[in-house]
């Protein structure tokens, strides 16, 4: 669907179920240079599995208007801003890569919105190589190879797609020459330069859930040990041969693993 925010447009998918406000919601952000599409399958069986699911593109990516926010904090607010315009006061907010880094900065900002808090691929600092900021800087397509082979678990990079004839790491490439231009450098530079994640984590009153990839050589497992620290009660959940790009190698296993976690909480 379409909604207005800041005037813009901002284009929402919704597994294609109508709002229903006897249930709770759940926001689903994406991570940088990526559009809602990466949620495809968490979105539909959500949306028919008792929540509201509004996974938004973020200004200035896949088919939203406007202009993309140059700071994490920046992302959060539009995001309060966004849920304002949709109605809705409180949300699960799950976010991958860069979208882990908005909805933890979200629920600091606003710690009684966050109904919970599902933190996929995060990072104490997620610092960003100076090779694929350069790369992306320039829109050049080296940086979509970067990404993809830093972003695929080793078994993503040869198969493992749940559609025969798809690669994973074929799909991850297009989605990210898709992105308008400047845009995948300006969300690697807002994930670089965003150091108030300690800060935030410190804020977050919800419960809260990580998950991350044993293969992961983007944000490594241990590059979250402070905001697990930071976080009581924290849980977290390590999928085995997987890399970055969580949701879209292991679709089923972040299905039950989210799943799992709400219903222990609602």
């Amino acid at each position: 669907m379409e909604m207005k925010v800041d005037g813009q447009s901002v284009f929402v998918h919704t597994g294609g179920r109508a709002f229903d406000g006897e249930q709770p919601t759940l926001v689903l952000i994406h991570g940088g240079g990526n559009d809602h599409s990466a949620w495809g399958l968490q979105t539909r069986y959500f949306a028919h599995h008792g929540y509201n699911v509004l996974v938004p593109d973020l200004p200035g990516h896949g088919r939203s208007g406007g202009t993309a926010p140059t700071t994490i904090e920046d992302f959060a607010a539009w995001l309060w801003r966004f849920l304002d315009a949709a109605g809705v006061e409180a949300a699960h907010l799950v976010g991958h890569s860069m979208g882990s880094l908005i909805v933890l900065a979200a629920a600091a900002q606003a710690p009684d919105r966050a109904s919970s808090l599902i933190l996929i691929g995060p990072s104490d600092h997620m610092q960003v190589h100076p090779d694929l900021l350069t790369a992306a800087a320039a829109n050049d397509p080296v940086a979509w190879e970067m990404i993809t082979d830093w972003g695929f678990g080793k078994p993503a990079h040869k198969g493992g797609h749940q559609a025969p004839g798809l690669w994973l790491r074929g799909g991850g490439r297009a989605l990210l020459a898709s992105c308008p231009a400047d845009v995948l450098g300006s969300d690697l530079a807002a994930c670089n330069d965003w150091t108030g994640a300690l800060d935030a984590a410190a804020k977050v009153t919800c419960r809260t859930l990580f998950m991350m990839g044993s293969g992961d050589r983007m944000t490594a497992v241990a590059a979250s040990k402070g905001l697990r620290a930071a976080i009581p009660g924290a849980q977290t959940k390590i999928l085995p041969d997987t890399g970055h790009m969580i949701m879209v190698e292991r679709p089923n296993e972040t299905i039950d693993i989210i799943s799992g976690f709400l219903d222990d909480i609602r």
